[in-house]
């Protein structure tokens, strides 16, 4: 096995790990708002877990791989450098919130938490969806060179 299919099969785990986080998100928001806390906390916890070990595991694959120039063209390539950079720019500004996100949980202030995780949720969630999409796009359906 190269280094190249090594770093094509941790983008495909990166890739579930994202899908995991999106449905963990979801699921954690639906469980709060039927007030089942602990089913909340497990969700959210699914995700954070999810969400790190994307991390590491992207990392990683960059230090392996490098980028990769995306070969579609045209109105595709728009769109999808489009998603890319949303998707990154979200990705960097979300990991402070939520690391606050754990902090206000840790310390009890639920309030705050719940107050925070109003603007948190809709952005993790799209940073989420987005990299399973930014995938399948790359890896998928046009690739890359």
């Amino acid at each position: 096995m190269d280094i190249a299919s090594i770093g094509d099969g941790l983008a495909l785990v990166n890739a579930s790990l994202n899908a995991t986080s999106a449905v963990a998100l979801v699921t954690g928001f639906v469980l709060i708002r039927r007030k089942t806390v602990r089913g909340h906390q497990r969700a959210m916890l699914t995700a954070v877990s999810a969400s790190g070990l994307f991390l590491v595991f992207y990392v990683t694959r960059v230090a392996l791989t490098g980028t990769h120039d995306f070969a579609g063209q045209g109105t595709a390539r728009v769109v999808y450098l489009a998603v890319l950079f949303s998707h990154m720019i979200l990705a960097v500004l979300v990991l402070p919130l939520v690391v606050r996100l754990l902090y206000l949980v840790r310390a009890k202030r639920f309030h705050q938490h719940a107050k925070l995780a109003r603007w948190v949720f809709p952005v993790w969630a799209y940073v989420s969806a987005t990299g399973l999409l930014v995938y399948v796009l790359l890896y998928q359906v046009y690739g890359y060179s």
